[in-house]
């Protein structure tokens, strides 16, 4: 309905077209079986034709709050992306703003598959059992599926459809064809049986999503993970940023119903955050309490290195890896510049030792400092490179309680010293994965002191080891000693003497 109001729609005229489609119908009824087959490969037009939706909103307007649900553009092309994405048994996340309406195509898409597809089971999951199913509550999912269902005319529902019978809790059924619509919420999503296609709700708000994940890849062969964000780190942002699983972007200029003063309204009412993460989509502004915010991080990344000079000793960090999946990363850094990370996995202390005398051979200007974690197998590390290096190596033990009164241990001290250091105009490489490390962990008090969020609490919201950020913010453990003599270092080096006998310079 290319013609369709939006802003002021017409749904007596849709009601009316409806009416008029179902008597000639009625008065023709082989024209309903043509109709089944048409529709049984077209999931929009289905929707379109004869869905209903509820939206209570409406009754302000002083109209229906039940209407027929014309999909818009992007909803048709969500839909069929979806079909999509069953067909070829691969699994698609959809990263949405605030009422698209997405729900409820979640919900017609799976009674579409229950009416039109033999044998199948739909499965839909969220965080939270009430947000699935909970009669009589309109936000829960099983609500709309069943208002859905109830709200198609007979020749669409299936044959003998009763609710009570055939809907009860958490489980609908087609009595017909022995589809289901199954739900599950927390731990126990994907502990139930074999689904077709699996729908999780508000995935990036998972208390466990490792644990969901690791359940439904054994029971769905086709995961549609939807969400608004919920900061950078999570599985549902890694998802949606490894170029390999298939996206679905849902922007609020998607909806015809939506312009800049509807946007200007909600930037108005809602909380920074909130409007961050339902209205825009940000990963790196979505988060409450991030010790270090998006928008200071994506500043420094738009600063280039050409932007600032790189003055004083060259620092580096080397943060060893501890866990199977972490990886170890080099930084080295020089005054407001961060010159370079390294970032590898898959070596013992001998090689990552190794890997680092040739990253130090190679730093144009000469490094003042070498610090790093010492806690776990950074020690041998340390005292591989101390051969070499004599007292340029400093332990840093990030647990080291502290006595100022500001800070719980070093590592809280240490960020903060980042995060002004970032505030205050440095400049960081534009990579995503050093600014979703940056803006990955939370913070707390102890005591009166500042508590950074420690590995093992973020590993359990999902978060990955912030391996860049950290190796960043041990360049931020101690002074270098005689900082006082360093300037712009003049000294040649074995680059550039290599260019000078290229140039004649």
């Amino acid at each position: 309905m290319d013609d369709f109001d939006w802003i002021n729609p017409n749904y007596e005229q849709v009601f009316a077209t409806r009416v008029e489609r179902l008597e000639r119908m009625r008065d023709k009824p082989e024209i309903v079986a043509r109709l089944l087959d048409y529709y049984a490969g077209r999931p929009a037009d289905w929707i379109s034709d004869w869905g209903m939706t509820f939206d209570p909103r409406l009754a302000e307007k002083g109209l229906r709050t039940v209407v027929p649900f014309v999909l818009f553009p992007k909803q048709r092309e969500f839909v069929e992306w979806c079909l999509e994405r069953w067909l070829m048994r691969e699994d698609g996340v959809v990263e949405k703003s605030r009422d698209a309406g997405v729900s409820w195509l979640c919900v017609a898409f799976a009674a579409w598959m229950m009416i039109f597809k033999t044998g199948t089971v739909v499965g839909f999951g969220s965080r939270k059992e009430n947000y699935v199913d909970q009669i009589g509550n309109p936000a829960s999912l099983f609500w709309k599926v069943r208002e859905f269902v109830n709200l198609l005319p007979r020749e669409f529902q299936p044959e003998g459809w009763d609710p009570q019978k055939h809907a009860p809790f958490m489980k609908i059924q087609n009595p017909e064809n022995g589809s289901f619509i199954t739900g599950e919420a927390g731990d126990n999503i994907g502990r139930g049986n074999r689904t077709s296609i699996y729908f999780v709700d508000e995935a990036a708000f998972l208390e466990r999503p490792d644990t969901a994940d690791a359940a439904l890849s054994q029971t769905s062969n086709c995961r549609i993970y939807v969400s608004t964000p919920n900061g950078a780190g999570n599985p549902f942002y890694r998802k949606a940023h490894d170029g390999r699983t298939k996206k679905f972007i849902f922007d609020w200029r998607d909806d015809p119903r939506k312009d800049e003063k509807w946007y200007e309204k909600q930037r108005q009412n809602l909380d920074p955050v909130v409007l961050a993460q339902e209205v825009d989509r940000s990963y790196t502004a979505s988060v409450a309490n991030a010790y270090i915010t998006g928008d200071v991080v994506q500043a420094a990344a738009r600063k280039g290195p050409a932007d600032l000079m790189a003055q004083g000793p060259v620092i580096m960090g080397i943060d060893v890896a501890r866990f199977g999946n972490d990886k170890t990363c080099f930084t080295f850094r020089q005054g407001r510049v961060l010159l370079r990370q390294i970032v590898f996995g898959g070596m013992d202390v001998v090689d990552v030792a190794g890997r680092a005398k040739d990253e130090v051979r190679a730093q144009l200007g000469d490094v003042a400092q070498i610090a790093v974690d010492t806690i776990g197998i950074g020690s041998g590390v340390a005292d591989i490179l101390r051969r070499d290096y004599g007292d340029m190596v400093v332990d840093v033990n990030s647990a080291l309680r502290m006595s100022d009164g500001q800070h719980y241990n070093l590592r809280a001290r240490m960020w903060r010293d980042m995060r002004e250091w970032i505030k205050a105009g440095a400049s960081i490489p534009n990579d995503s994965d050093l600014v979703t490390d940056l803006t990955a962990l939370q913070y707390g008090y102890k005591g009166g002191e500042l508590l950074l969020e420690s590995k093992q609490d973020a590993k359990k919201r999902g978060i990955k080891s912030p391996d860049r950020a950290d190796s960043l913010a041990l360049t931020f453990a101690y002074p270098v000693k005689k900082q006082d003599d360093w300037q712009v270092p003049t000294q040649h080096h074995a680059a550039w003497e290599a260019l000078d006998s290229v140039t004649g310079y």
